[in-house]
């Protein structure tokens, strides 16, 4: 069965190796076959990967673009250890990625490393308004 993916105008989208980039006016593909497939707002560029989540999902995103786990996988649980001792609220999360990796859903894991920004949002929301909404003294204080 075909998937099917609609582009606005100008949103790219990558197939395998290539980047596709749309025309003018919103088209409507059918992509059969194995290859990976990400849509632009999926794609995460290395200068963007700016957080220690963000980094994780890129990790994540090379080995679904690669198909290849044993390339980055050094990498990956050395940024996951280290997330996990600064954050341990996120290991379940980590422990889902780290099970759809391991089952070769790569495309599920890259989904749920988007979940583990999320959350890192709101761990960052939380310390910086003191967890309870309110400004916390150094940012009244700037």
């Amino acid at each position: 069965m075909a998937l099917k993916v609609e582009l606005k105008p100008k949103e790219r989208l990558i197939v395998g190796d290539c980047v596709i980039t749309n025309s003018d006016q919103r088209t409507r593909l059918y992509v059969s076959g194995r290859s990976p497939i990400l849509r632009e707002k999926d794609i995460m560029r290395i200068e963007d990967a700016s957080s220690p989540a963000k980094r994780v999902y890129f990790a994540v995103q090379l080995m679904y673009l690669d198909d290849d786990v044993d390339k980055v996988q050094e990498e990956y649980f050395s940024l996951v250890n280290d997330l996990v001792k600064a954050a341990p609220s996120m290991t379940p999360i980590v422990d889902e990625i780290n099970n759809e990796i391991l089952t070769g859903s790569l495309y599920k894991a890259l989904k749920k490393a988007k979940k583990l920004i999320e959350y890192e949002r709101e761990l960052i929301g939380d310390a910086t308004t003191g967890g309870f909404g309110v400004p916390t003294n150094s940012q009244e204080n700037s």
